[in-house]
């Protein structure tokens, strides 16, 4: 059976920040009640001039630069996001002319809330293992939305991680990928309309939970294992206590969850949630981990990935790009007037 794995990987979260009690103070909450109820504390928000494009496309290229593919080889792109900047215009050309991509690829945007770039590895393996190309690169990216005073403003933020899959030089080997799907509408956004919505405590036992938990004892099901078998997990992250929550039922400890744990710090990515808890894994842990990894998307569905970092990580270049940690150190906080400017949720008045 033929190994396919993680060739490379980068990440990339914009430097600017803003504290849950300042949302708070401006809608007139209580900022250490809604950071308690959340779980977080602050979260990332994208500059002026940062979109999924731009994030994608720094994180593609620290991936690239990390483990020395060149681009030429790449035959194929996906980028999962539910904020692509274009209705209609692919986010992942823009992508494949930005990092020097020839143009003998295949290319395409995925959408399925914030599981969209775990899709996008799920079809990177498909193509990989079967020879058609040799290798892939598979985004999960998000400037996410929220309405002004909606719970959701405090979560939604900006941030993602590409992934190069590949057969050779494999730092992090895909054991096995199981998918759990329903039609569970618990979040959803129309044509046209600027901000999702959701069903409020409906998005949690029936959909969340549902599907994280199904999918993970499926998974370890399949592959025979407990939670006892892992070093790490990591649970798509919409709060700072859905995944602690769903981790314990599971069976995992503090110690396996909080290194992928990073919505308390930067908020809800969406579709770079769980592909950036995996990337803060992999920057610190070596050869021998074994990692549970499970995205949910609303709508909804959940995938699951068993994976096992290789030897092959003590040749991989870490150092050649910014660490996940790093980023999330590297920090600016802003008042909700700025945060207000930055994500056009104050438009400039005609003359």
């Amino acid at each position: 059976m033929t190994e396919i794995g993680i060739v490379g990987y980068g990440a990339y979260i914009p430097g600017h920040r803003i504290r849950t009690g300042e949302i708070a103070r401006v809608w007139g909450a209580n900022g250490e009640e809604t950071e308690r109820n959340l779980g977080i504390k602050s979260k990332s928000v994208p500059y002026l001039d940062e979109d999924t494009v731009t994030i994608s496309v720094e994180a593609a290229r620290y991936a690239l630069r990390r483990c020395g593919v060149d681009p030429g080889r790449i035959g194929a792109i996906y980028t999962g996001s539910e904020s692509h900047p274009y209705a209609v215009k692919p986010t992942s050309t823009i992508v494949a002319e930005a990092i020097g991509a020839t143009p003998h690829l295949t290319a395409a945007d995925y959408e399925f809330a914030c599981k969209a770039g775990t899709a996008a590895i799920q079809t990177s393996m498909g193509l990989v293992g079967t020879g058609m190309i040799e290798y892939a690169i598979a985004i999960g990216a998000d400037t996410s939305q929220g309405a002004p005073g909606d719970a959701l403003e405090y979560s939604a933020s900006a941030g993602g991680a590409a992934f190069v899959i590949g057969r050779e030089k494999i730092i992090a080997r895909i054991d096995k990928t199981y998918s759990f799907t329903t039609d569970t509408p618990d979040f959803w956004r129309r044509e046209g309309q600027r901000y999702p919505s959701h069903g409020g405590r409906f998005t949690g036992k029936p959909a969340y939970f549902r599907h994280i938990l199904t999918c993970a004892k499926n998974l370890m099901e399949i592959m025979d294992t407990s939670a006892k078998d892992y070093q790490h997990v990591v649970l798509h992250q919409p709060n700072g206590k859905f995944p602690i929550r769903a981790a314990k039922q599971l069976g995992f400890t503090k110690e396996q969850y909080e290194t992928g744990l990073l919505t308390p710090t930067i908020g809800n990515t969406y579709s770079g949630a769980v592909m950036l808890g995996l990337s803060a894994i992999l920057d610190v842990f070596g050869p021998g981990n074994r990692i549970l990894a499970v995205a949910y998307g609303s709508g909804a569905g959940c995938d699951g990935f068993d994976i096992t970092v290789t030897d092959e990580m003590k040749n991989y270049k870490l150092d050649a790009a910014p660490t996940t940690a790093s980023q999330i150190q590297g920090r600016k906080f802003i008042d909700y007037a700025t945060y207000a400017r930055f994500r056009s949720k104050i438009e400039r008045g005609g003359e």
